[in-house]
């Protein structure tokens, strides 16, 4: 990286020159957002400073072998266990596969479906080692939510696990883009077949630090999910901020985390952080609160990564299970509460750290941990980041204010071909769509989303997506969908629903609507609450207002049930 890449950028200044690219298929580059709408990028701090030619998987897996530490503990699953070489030999060979016999190209996107397990995270690696471009989605999605990122992000390839096939060829019958399709799970012409034939020898791709190695998808505020782009530079950014700042794990220490590696916070919490340091990582396909126990006290995990919800309901495990060997418990993706904080500390004695992050930035950008912890408080910017609440102008408020939270770092928005670019990022500045006050201390204090998108057990469900699987039903009229607050999952979906002509709104027709939506889109993200109403509040214009819907599922939450 050069002299002025490692510099302070201004807030209105573009972004370090691009170096020399690996990439032969540059669809990706290509469609990057024009520099002049980037955020600025911060690289002051000396752990952001980062060669030009950089490829992440070799800094993740090749260096602990290259260093003589191959043959230390790496990945953990529920009936296999492999070292820092083991999982270089599968990487490579996987790598080989995609090179020799998928003719994947560096540039080229690769789309990974699967569950948490450790064929997923050998595909991963091995395509950023390929120097392809890395698009994983939710093993829960359906295959009208597949068939955008696979259209949106022109994708050729798909890895997949043989037990999620069903929705991954109604997706492909349905997005002529998607040519190939491997599964693994065994057989004749199973990934694990080809892998039997490959080399375990493949040198990583000499790609540049700023080439694209993924694009994760958001969850979508308005029905279509927007593809953020990182760079290969990012991937290693997150790891030396808030893992290596804020957490700091040690090469002893062993992760366990529940959210799907599609999700960028599952990804660094469950991968990254750990081989960044070269500690060790366990994978399991169910990972609830009713499972995450049990599996803490098999592998003797010591830092765990999951939501306040999953806290929350661990709490009454605690007992059946041997915990002590949880060292530290970082809880994100959606606000955490004081009580969850305060039952979790006197029930282990271990002070949860917070943290906000977004797939736009791509982790954790404000957090805090051990005595830095203000119970309540998000905390304070990451290291190498810098943040403050501005205005509906965009102007600085005072501490105390509350606002909107603004943030910038060695990380930020890129979307792929979207004009919400220019929404998400002002005036050098990403905008995550979060009310926050700063108090005067610096420490931040999260108050509400800023948009229409719902927080559920740490899964974010745009309420336009669950209306769309609503309006398909024959009974539905018109619908409104907010979230309801919910002391268990922070919120639920709620449907404000008005009927056609005929229909009765009563309980077997909600039970009917929220199968029906379960059946159109990924099932978590169906309507807990349906309620049936006459009208929904409108604008003069006929627009929806939200933000009414959302003022009245509060107001009926808070009522007290007849008894």
């Amino acid at each position: 990286m050069t002299d002025a890449a490692k510099a302070r950028v201004p807030a209105a200044a573009p972004p370090p020159a691009f170096a020399r690219s690996a990439h032969v298929d540059t669809f990706a580059r290509d469609n990057l957002p024009p520099v002049e709408q980037w955020p600025a990028f911060l690289f002051d701090r000396p752990e952001y400073h980062y060669p030009e030619r950089l490829n992440c998987a070799a800094e993740f897996l090749d260096r602990w072998v290259a260093a003589g530490r191959g043959d230390a503990p790496c990945l953990f699953g529920l009936d296999v266990a492999l070292t820092y070489r083991d999982l270089q030999a599968l990487v490579n060979r996987i790598a080989n596969v995609l090179v020799g016999e998928l003719g994947l190209v560096p540039g080229g996107r690769v789309l990974l479906r699967s569950a948490n397990n450790p064929m997923m995270v050998a595909t991963y690696l091995a395509v950023l080692k390929a120097g392809g471009v890395v698009v994983a989605t939710m093993p829960l999605l359906r295959a009208k939510e597949l068939v955008y990122p696979i259209r949106k992000a022109r994708i050729a390839l798909a890895l997949c696990d043989a037990k999620l096939s069903a929705e991954m060829e109604k997706a492909a019958a349905e997005a002529p883009e998607l040519a190939r399709i491997v599964y693994w799970g065994g057989g004749p012409g199973s990934l694990e077949a080809m892998i039997e034939r490959a080399s375990p020898e493949f040198a990583a791709v000499d790609t540049a630090a700023d080439d694209v190695c993924l694009i994760a998808f958001t969850s979508g505020t308005t029905g279509e999910p927007k593809g953020t782009m990182h760079f290969h530079r990012d991937m290693l950014a997150i790891c030396d901020g808030f893992s290596g700042n804020v957490l700091k794990p040690a090469a002893d220490d062993r992760f366990i985390g529940s959210a799907p590696l599609a999700f960028t916070f599952g990804l660094g919490g469950s991968v990254l952080f750990p081989m960044r340091v070269g500690a060790s990582f366990v994978v399991v396909e169910k990972a609830g609160p009713d499972d995450m126990p049990a599996a803490v006290e098999r592998f003797k995990a010591t830092i765990c990564f999951t939501a306040p919800t999953a806290y929350r309901a661990m709490l009454a495990k605690l007992g059946e299970h041997d915990l002590s060997s949880l060292k530290k418990c970082v809880s994100a993706g959606e606000h955490l509460p004081k009580t969850t904080y305060d039952a979790w500390l006197a029930a282990t004695g271990i002070k949860l750290i917070d943290g906000i992050g977004g797939t736009e930035m791509l982790h954790i950008f404000i957090s805090a941990a051990g005595d830095d912890i203000r119970p309540g408080a998000t905390g304070k910017p990451v290291p190498g980041y810098e943040a403050k609440i501005i205005d509906e102008a965009g102007e600085e408020v005072p501490p105390g204010t509350v606002g909107r939270l603004a943030v910038r770092g060695p990380t930020g928005c890129r979307y792929l071909a979207d004009a919400r670019q220019t929404r998400y990022v002002e005036n050098g500045w990403n905008i995550p769509g979060d009310t926050f006050r700063m108090d005067e201390d610096g420490y931040f204090w999260y108050q509400a989303r800023s948009d229409d998108m719902i927080v559920s057990s740490g899964y974010n469900i745009a309420g336009p997506e669950v209306e769309v699987g609503l309006l398909s039903h024959p009974a539905v009229l018109e619908c409104g969908v907010v979230g309801a607050p919910d002391p268990e999952r922070g919120q639920v979906v709620k449907a404000y629903v008005v009927l056609r002509p005929g229909f009765e709104g009563d309980a077997a027709l909600a039970r009917t609507l929220q199968e029906h939506v379960k059946a159109e889109i990924a099932p978590y993200k169906y309507p807990r609450v349906v309620a049936f109403v006459d009208a929904l509040p409108k604008t003069a214009s006929g627009k929806l207002q939200r933000f009414a819907l959302r003022q009245r599922a509060v107001e009926e939450a808070a009522r007290p049930v007849a008894g």
